[in-house]
């Protein structure tokens, strides 16, 4: 998979190359490149915002730099290997991501739909956020998908980009070493939604608090029965939501 990141601190990403991920970009099953937004500017300040239309307090990104930005990324997704076939049929529009307080909740089901894109790109707003044209311009040419990681506000994109690249990115195959652990998580269509019940390890007794004594027991189905009802209760108390 490609992802595309453009953002005015590249920087902030430099986290994706620790852990599974980064082993993932080493190995190659992962190809992750970030763009620094004020490429596109042609001002010796390289100014990537300005005052709204309109009033009212903080800066609004202006849509030249972001428009280049796109024109930019799109132009690489058509480049064709020399000699390659073209595509047949209709090409596929390339997934442009916009994180923002105002889009759709960004869930374990979406995760799973776009780890299985072959090419994402992620548009990092900052300030008041993007020019409304730059989105609408982009729904002509990418699959624009406005996403939120929930009900708060972040200064900037690069922290919901930085969890969703990794939600996203452990669903490809080979990142994660033994892919049964995905199987049961939080939120997993195999949990039916529920939350993750509580894992233990060894030892069985620590400080006073002793290992469940059916998780000792060796009996898989009691084991079972144990941490679907675990889950069910943790479910309930934290986000009876989900039940429904």
């Amino acid at each position: 998979m490609r992802i595309d990141i453009v953002t005015i601190f590249p920087d902030y990403f430099a986290p994706l190359q620790l852990s599974l991920i980064g082993k993932a970009i080493a190995d190659g099953r992962l190809d992750v490149r970030v763009h620094d937004l004020r490429d596109w500017t042609h001002d010796r300040h390289r100014t990537v915002d300005d005052t709204p239309y309109g009033g009212g307090a903080g800066m609004v990104m202006k849509p030249e730099p972001w428009g280049e930005a796109l024109d930019a990324l799109l132009g690489g997704y058509v480049e064709q290997q020399p000699g390659a076939d073209p595509p047949e049929g209709p090409a596929k529009r390339p997934v442009l991501i916009v994180p923002t307080p105002s889009g759709y909740l960004f869930n374990q089901s979406m995760a799973v739909e776009f780890a299985a894109e072959p090419t994402l790109a992620f548009a990092c707003g900052r300030y008041e956020g993007i020019d409304r044209r730059v989105v609408e311009w982009a729904a002509d040419h990418f699959d624009v998908r406005e996403v939120s990681l929930g009900d708060y506000v972040l200064n900037g994109g690069e922290v919901a980009v930085l969890a969703m690249v990794e939600a996203i990115g452990r669903l490809i195959p080979g990142v994660i070493g033994n892919p049964e652990s995905l199987v049961q998580e939080s939120h997993s269509d195999a949990a039916d939604g529920l939350l993750e019940y509580p894992v233990y390890t060894k030892p069985a007794t620590w400080r006073g608090l002793a290992v469940p004594e059916v998780l000792l027991s060796g009996h898989h189905g009691r084991v079972a029965q144990w941490r679907g009802q675990r889950s069910v209760e943790i479910t309930r108390d934290r986000r009876p939501d989900l039940l429904q």
